[in-house]
């Protein structure tokens, strides 16, 4: 692959470069006007051989159009902070918002390359890390993300040459890293692992773009119009596939020929007042003490509460932190995206709150609300929430690589309980704010939420990160069920 392009000599007179340029950095300049009122980001990967040009590159993407709108991310050894949760998680939180530009050097390519190269992993270790490179871009495709990736080549003798000219100059000898000539000496290794990563992960949708590297007015410009092309007939193809887009699906229209779960949950199981205090003293007790033990051992959780409303989760989740430390947990309630949230990935907001290693992250409603509430009412296209399942069991997937427990735990009670719990908040001073006219309204939503919990159960509750119905008409069940189910999970994975 690479001999090839070292072979070709792609050069440019300084001449010809400056006729060009001008012409190239306006339409990159109008381009990006366009870019700023779509309702996509561009994410573009600079990659490529030390010494190829990758530093200058980046630079000049920022000089030539307007850096308001364009966010360079460069990443080296991951961080104690970043090395305590799951490794995409860094290049999650820095994803750009739609109609804006990040630009990645060291992105999630350079540690299984480099992990390849230095004999840390194996092929069949490096086609497992590239599977889920694929899965993450995939992940930003179907969000209508555009992503470029561009990869600087240079041969052995041009890159030995390279650096020895960068090193003899005073003014960019610090360019030149003791990593930078190890890596000269690895260079056979280095190519042919990077011959496998390229190869594996350049597909129609997002395909690598090889440039010579060692002419330096070639590349400027390659890099450049590359650049420009690629959004063009993102922001062209965007446009044509409008007309065609599928709706939204009409509320409560679900399929109704799936068994329902929640029909076998018995919402007759109770506990008698003795019965309830003395389990619940025991119950957070016992999970004090092993949420201590998995502080030590660094063992994060992540507790996901879903439920109808007024299903018991606020309760629930109070009686689980009062056997925890408030600085180990943090309890995110979640609620309609903001302006913020709404203009990226609909991960985002919750790759944010992901926990360090030791410390709990409970989400009070999460990333379920895709297959859920924007499936029912109407605010997700039929192809998004069909499409979340697969994307939410490969979020999962990948907390759990990294070490993290997961519960998910649904709180379920019927109509006529509902509706009991409704009247009273209403007649309770300090709970009339948790009522709403919203929350009456649903209601009349309630078999189109019930089939699409069913199915959401069914898609997503995987070996390892099971659903917990939870019967919850007796809130002193559910919220032992709640602590005991956690218990449980804490001993399972803590040994």
């Amino acid at each position: 692959m690479f001999e090839k392009i070292g072979e070709l000599g792609h050069t440019l007179k300084k001449s010809d470069y400056d006729e060009q340029l001008p012409e190239l950095r306006r339409q990159l300049l109008t381009i990006q006007q366009k870019l700023r009122q779509m309702d996509f980001p561009v994410i573009i990967l600079i990659s490529g051989v030390d010494g190829g040009g990758k530093g200058e590159a980046i630079n000049l993407l920022n000089e030539w159009m307007d850096p308001h709108y364009v966010q360079t991310n460069a990443f080296d050894d991951p961080s104690d902070e970043e090395k305590e949760r799951p490794e995409f998680w860094r290049f999650w939180r820095t994803l750009p918002a739609k109609g804006a530009i990040g630009i990645y050097t060291g992105s999630w390519y350079s540690e299984p390359l480099s992990r390849r190269i230095h004999q840390e992993i194996n092929d069949e270790q490096l086609q497992a890390g590239l599977m889920h490179i694929r899965q993450l871009e995939q992940l930003l495709i179907d969000d209508g993300a555009l992503i470029i990736k561009c990869w600087l080549h240079l041969g052995r003798e041009a890159q030995k040459k390279r650096l020895k000219k960068l090193e003899k100059n005073p003014e960019t000898s610090w360019r030149v890293t003791s990593r930078d000539k190890k890596h000269l000496e690895t260079y056979d290794e280095f190519i042919s692992a990077a011959e496998k990563v390229l190869s594996r992960t350049s597909t129609g949708i997002s395909p690598w773009l090889i440039i010579d590297g060692t002419d330096k007015h070639y590349r400027r410009l390659a890099i450049g119009r590359h650049v420009l092309d690629s959004i063009s007939r993102h922001i062209e193809q965007r446009g044509a596939d409008r007309g065609g887009i599928e709706k939204p699906a009409a509320p409560g229209v679900i399929n109704i020929a799936q068994h329902n779960l929640l029909d076998t949950l018995d919402l007759t199981l109770k506990l008698e007042e003795k019965t309830y205090h003395e389990q619940l003293r025991f119950y957070q007790g016992k999970l004090s003490k092993l949420a201590r033990l998995a502080r030590q051992k660094k063992r994060s959780s992540i507790l996901v509460f879903e439920g109808w409303d007024a299903g018991g989760k606020g309760g629930a989740i109070r009686r689980l932190i009062h056997a925890l430390d408030a600085r180990n947990y943090r309890v995110i309630p979640v609620f309609a995206p903001t302006d913020e949230e709404r203009s990226r990935h609909y991960l985002w907001r919750f790759w944010r709150h992901i926990p360090r290693a030791g410390k709990i992250t409970i989400y009070d409603r999460s990333w379920y609300g895709r297959v859920l509430v924007e499936r029912v009412e109407g605010f997700a296209a039929e192809c998004e929430w069909q499409r979340g399942y697969s994307e939410i069991v490969n979020f999962e997937e990948e907390l759990m690589r990294a070490g993290i427990i997961i519960l998910k735990f649904w709180l379920h009670i019927d109509k006529d309980e509902q509706l009991r719990r409704f009247q009273s908040r209403e007649q309770i001073s300090y709970k009339q704010y948790k009522i709403t006219d919203e929350d009456y309204r649903n209601r009349e939503q309630w078999a189109a939420y019930e089939l699409a919990v069913n199915e959401m159960i069914v898609r997503t509750s995987t070996q390892t990160a099971p659903w917990t119905l939870v019967e919850g008409n007796d809130k002193k069940y559910a919220r032992i069920k709640v602590l005991k189910s956690y218990c449980e999970r804490l001993e399972s994975a803590l040994g």
